[in-house]
């Protein structure tokens, strides 16, 4: 901790004294009587300012820190805590504040509190990260006061830290405390099996017309005095490719996130649902160019690596290249894979584009869509219009609804699956929507 200039400087209470002198030396301007009065005021004054500097604490009497951070998650709020030590032999008045950063909120901009001397405590506050990504908590400016008041010491504290702002998983938790899908979740998600031909043993029952020979259990038939057949089950692992357009349609803001934001906290969502259920996850994500690749394993080791490599990506102010992104998935993947393809289809010039690819993938893979809906042009809709003004607003959001739905339909009849809601639903309509096609077999 050190002082930072000005060192010492006149504390509120100090400069109203000082304005007090000031308005007695304007009277006695006036009424002479009062001279001697001044004189003594102004030798009171800085007699109190003498001792004030004398008793004021210095770096050695004070020691302040913030306590680690650790890890961020996005509009979750988070406490952090500064411990705080009077070493001193008089009680101190503080002052704390935090650098100011642009992607965090503060609860209060200054943290204040009375110290007696000889001890310590801890001061808390509340803070909520608007962005993903890293972000570096600066210096703490601290200071201090003693028991007159008048002077007021200024220190800076270097508690340089770096945090990482991740997205917010949460809905995944209360997803599956959901009655509807709470047995769902317990009897089959952890292990979906058919019974049948397969590698690993699962039981044994009576024969049966049509069981393989190779199938009966000579021992446990010996045993019984009839005929028992080994049965296995066949695994129901898949792959799952969550695939993120990170170009210039998801930087709009929705509220106060980017699409973006939702995007990326729904593909991590699914990445999850699907480790738990025993595939394979792998990520890509792309706009001009591929910004990642990861292949697909299992684990929630994996899946923690997904969101190290994938928590500070950010949308870019350029147009995606959906012929390179597809081709790419083609050339890597020739499994039949799940590929939950998270865009925005708004768009008319990009929407050939991303049609022609999608219907070369949709031939190998099952090819999910995620799409979220403009609540802009839904309130637009419901809008009886007033005025000139208004009805080009309805106008133009027909057009745009009417192309919209053009669009999802299209899809649908290439064979790809569309979920369409809004940005809040995103998260849950595609683990309802992933869910719906492991049970059903169709990965």
């Amino acid at each position: 901790m050190r002082g930072i200039f000005p060192f010492v400087w006149l504390s509120p209470r100090g400069v109203w004294t000082l304005l007090g002198l000031a308005a007695l030396v304007a009277v006695a301007s006036v009424v002479p009587l009062l001279m001697g009065v001044v004189y003594i005021a102004v030798l009171a004054f800085l007699a109190a300012i003498f001792v004030d500097f004398r008793c004021a604490p210095g770096p050695a009497t004070l020691l302040i820190a913030r306590e680690s951070i650790g890890r961020l998650i996005i509009g979750r709020p988070t406490t952090i805590a500064y411990p705080i030590e009077n070493h001193g032999s008089l009680p101190v008045r503080i002052g704390l504040v935090e650098t100011p950063l642009s992607m965090i909120a503060f609860e209060r901009e200054m943290l204040t509190t009375t110290l007696p001397a000889g001890q310590s405590t801890r001061l808390e506050q509340s803070i909520v990260a608007d962005r993903r990504g890293s972000v570096r908590f600066g210096a703490l400016y601290l200071w201090a006061e003693s028991g007159l008041g008048l002077l007021r010491r200024r220190f800076k504290v270097a508690a340089d830290e770096e945090a990482d702002v991740f997205p917010d998983l949460s809905a995944v938790e209360r997803y599956g405390t959901l009655t509807s899908r709470k047995t769902l979740l317990e009897s089959g998600l952890r292990k979906l099996r058919l019974r049948g031909a397969g590698s690993e043993f699962e039981s044994l029952r009576e024969y049966a017309a049509g069981d393989a020979f190779r199938s009966v259990d000579w021992k446990a038939t010996a045993r019984h005095g009839r005929m028992i057949v080994q049965q296995y089950e066949a695994a129901r692992s898949a792959q799952v490719i969550v695939l993120l357009d990170c170009g210039r349609l998801m930087t709009p803001r929705m509220g106060i996130r980017q699409k973006f934001d939702y995007v990326l906290t729904a593909g991590l969502s699914v990445a999850r649902i699907a480790q738990a259920a025993g595939d394979h996850v792998g990520l890509a994500a792309f706009a001009a160019k591929p910004l990642l690749s990861i292949a697909p394993r299992r684990g929630q080791a994996h899946v923690a690596a997904l969101m190290k490599a994938s928590f500070d990506l950010q949308p870019r102010l350029e147009e995606s290249d959906y012929d390179l992104a597809f081709a790419g998935i083609e050339r890597r993947y020739g499994k039949r894979s799940l590929v939950v393809f998270f865009t925005d289809i708004f768009d008319p010039a990009t929407s050939a584009s991303t049609m022609n690819g999608l219907r070369r993938l949709a031939r190998r893979h099952v090819v999910l869509c995620a799409l979220m809906n403009d609540a802009a042009i839904a309130t637009a809709l419901a809008l009886a219009p007033k005025t000139s003004a208004q009805a080009y607003r309805v106008g133009v959001a027909v057009a745009l609804a009417d192309e919209r739905a053009n669009a999802v339909a299209e899809l649908r009849s290439l064979g790809v699956l569309v979920v369409d809601v809004p940005a809040s639903r995103l998260t849950s309509s595609l683990l309802d929507s992933y869910l719906d096609l492991k049970t059903r077999a169709r990965i």
